[in-house]
C-alpha cells in the first residue's frame, strides 16, 4: 500500500517538475540568447558609431578589440585603417590648403575666381592691391562693376591694356599698361567657375629695359675706353715731344707711328657704332616664296675653309626673307667652320671634318640645323650678349643678328654642345608653311 501511494505521489509531481524544468530551461534559452544579442550588438554599436564619425568628419575615433580571427573584428579593424588614411589624407588636404593660401597671398600677381553668373567669389591680396579695395569688399561683387569684364571674354590666353586703379600703388605712372591674362574654367561644388589671373607686363618689360641698357651702356663704354685710352695716351706723348727744342731724331717715324695708332684705333670704333647701327636698324622681314635647296647650296658655297655636308629634300618652297635668312645662317655658318679649323678641336692636324648643314619639315615648321666637330661651346651664358666674342676681331654681333633675325620671323635659335660627341649644333626653327610642289 505504501509503494502505491509514493508511486500515486511521483506521478502527481512529475508534471509540475516537467513545467518547472521546461521553465529553467527557457530561462537559460533566454539568458544566453541576451547574452549572445549582447556581444554581436557591441561591435555593431561600434561598427555604427566608427560609421557616424566617418561621415562628420572625425578621423580619430578608433574601434578597440578589433581582431582579423573573426569577421566583425575584421571589419572593426578595416574601419581603423580607413579612419587612418582618411585622417593622414585630410590633414594633407589642410596642409596643402594652407600652403596654397600663402602662396596665393604672396604671389605677386593678381588672381580672381567667379561663379557663373560672374560675381567674385575669391580674390587674393595682389587682386585687392590692384581693385585699390579690400578684399571683403570686394567679393560678391560682378565683373563689370570691378571692370574685370574685358577680361572674362577675351580668349584665355591674351594681353591686354588696361587702367586699374590699385596700379599706381607700384609706383608706376599713370596710365595704361600691359596686363597678360590666363583664364580658365574650373567646377566647384558641380557649378561652373572661371579662373582669372592677371599679371602685370610693363614692370617686367621696364625692368628687361633697364637691364638691356645697363648691358648696352657697359660694353659700349669697354669698347669706346679701349680705343680713347691709346688715343689719348699717343696724342699725350706726341704733344710732349712736339714741345722738345731740339726735337728728337726720330720724331717722324713716333709721329708717322702714333698717328697710324689712332688711325687704327678710330677706324676700329667706327666699324664698332656701324656694327652697332645695323644690329639697332634690322628692318622687319619681308618674306617671298624661294626655293630652299638651291639656296641653301648657293650659301654653302661662301664658306670654303671647311666642307660642308647638305641633308635635306629637293623640292620644298618656302615663304620667308631669304636675304635676312641668308645672313643668319651665314653667321652661323661662319662660327661652325671657325670651330672647325679652331687649333682647340680634337685633331688638330689633321684636315677640318665636314659641317653638317640639313633642313627638315616638322610640322608647320622648318628647321635648320648646322653641326661642326670643333671644341663646343666653353661658355653659354654670353652667347646672345650683345659685342661679347672671344674671338681675335670679332665682333660680337653675329649670334645677336642670327637671333633677332630668327624671331624677327616668329621662330627661335638654339645652340647647344654635342651628346654623342665632340663639337656644336645650332638649330634655328621658323614658324613658315612649307609647300611641296606638285
Amino acid at each position: 500500500m505504501a509503494r502505491r501511494a509514493r508511486a500515486g505521489d511521483a506521478a502527481a509531481l512529475s508534471p509540475k517538475l516537467r513545467v518547472t524544468a521546461s521553465a529553467l530551461v527557457l530561462a537559460c534559452f533566454a539568458f544566453a540568447l541576451l547574452a549572445l544579442r549582447e556581444e554581436i550588438a557591441r561591435p555593431l554599436r561600434t561598427l555604427a558609431n566608427l560609421l557616424g564619425g566617418l561621415r562628420r568628419g572625425d578621423y580619430s575615433l578608433r574601434a578597440r578589440g578589433a581582431r582579423v580571427d573573426d569577421d566583425l573584428g575584421l571589419a572593426l579593424h578595416e574601419l581603423n585603417e580607413l579612419a587612418s588614411i582618411l585622417r593622414e589624407q585630410r590633414l594633407g588636404a589642410l596642409e596643402a590648403t594652407a600652403l596654397l593660401r600663402e602662396v596665393m597671398a604672396e604671389i605677386n600677381v593678381a588672381v580672381f575666381t567667379f561663379d557663373q553668373r560672374g560675381q567674385l567669389q575669391l580674390v587674393n591680396q595682389a587682386g585687392a592691391r590692384l581693385l585699390a579695395r579690400p578684399a571683403e569688399r570686394l567679393l560678391g561683387l560682378p565683373a563689370a562693376e570691378l571692370g574685370l569684364l574685358p577680361c572674362l571674354e577675351c580668349p584665355p590666353v591674351h594681353v591686354i591694356v588696361a587702367r586699374f586703379p590699385g596700379a599706381l600703388e607700384h609706383g608706376a605712372a599713370p596710365g595704361e599698361r600691359r596686363w597678360a591674362v590666363r583664364r580658365s574654367d574650373f567646377r566647384q561644388g558641380g557649378r561652373p567657375h572661371q579662373l582669372l589671373v592677371l599679371s602685370d607686363l610693363s614692370r617686367a618689360l621696364r625692368e628687361e629695359e633697364r637691364l638691356a641698357h645697363r648691358r648696352l651702356i657697359r660694353v659700349l663704354s669697354h669698347e669706346i675706353n679701349n680705343s680713347l685710352t691709346p688715343i689719348h695716351s699717343i696724342a699725350r706723348s706726341l704733344g710732349r715731344q712736339a714741345e722738345r727744342e731740339p726735337r728728337a731724331p726720330d720724331w717722324d717715324e713716333d709721329v708717322r707711328e702714333g698717328l697710324d695708332v689712332i688711325a687704327r684705333r678710330a677706324d676700329g670704333l667706327r666699324r664698332f657704332m656701324g656694327e652697332y647701327a645695323r644690329l639697332a636698324r634690322l628692318p622687319p622681314p619681308r618674306p617671298r616664296p624661294f626655293e630652299v635647296a638651291p639656296w641653301v647650296r648657293r650659301l654653302a658655297g661662301l664658306e670654303t675653309r671647311a666642307p660642308i655636308e647638305l641633308r635635306g629634300p629637293e623640292e620644298l618652297t618656302i615663304t620667308a626673307d631669304p636675304d635676312q635668312l641668308e645672313q643668319a645662317l651665314l653667321n652661323l655658318l661662319r662660327n661652325a667652320a671657325d670651330a672647325s679649323v679652331s687649333p682647340e678641336r680634337p685633331s688638330p692636324n689633321e684636315p677640318p671634318q665636314a659641317i653638317t648643314l640639313a633642313w627638315r619639315r616638322d610640322g608647320d615648321e622648318l628647321e635648320f640645323s648646322i653641326r661642326d666637330r670643333g671644341p663646343g661651346l666653353a661658355r653659354t651664358a654670353n652667347l646672345f650678349v650683345p659685342f661679347f666674342t672671344t674671338k681675335p676681331g670679332g665682333s660680337g654681333i653675329g649670334l645677336v643678328l642670327a637671333r633677332q633675325i630668327a624671331e624677327g620671323h616668329g621662330g627661335e635659335l638654339t645652340l647647344r654642345n654635342h651628346d654623342d660627341g665632340p663639337g656644336c649644333v645650332a638649330r634655328l626653327r621658323l614658324p613658315v608653311t612649307a609647300q611641296t610642289p606638285a
